[in-house]
């Protein structure tokens, strides 16, 4: 059931920083980050690892994204 809703909050996430990638935008990467280590924690008390695996991923996106708009844009 962990497993589940580490998906879900993962794939809200997912939604919230794909849009973030367009220039001008990505403050929603910093509105994503608190989602995805939510999902990151409740993945990690899960017993599968699919969840905790997807939250990492868009974690390294909205993180390389950050970095290359120097955290601001």
């Amino acid at each position: 059931m962990l497993n589940i809703l580490s998906i879900l909050i993962g794939l809200i996430a997912l939604v919230i920083v794909i849009p973030s990638q367009i220039p001008l935008l990505g403050w929603g990467n910093w509105l994503a980050l608190p989602i995805v280590v939510i999902g990151i924690g409740i993945g990690a008390l899960s017993g599968k690892n699919h969840g905790r695996n997807l939250c990492l991923v868009v974690f390294g996106i909205a993180v390389v994204r950050l970095l290359l708009g120097e955290g601001i844009i």
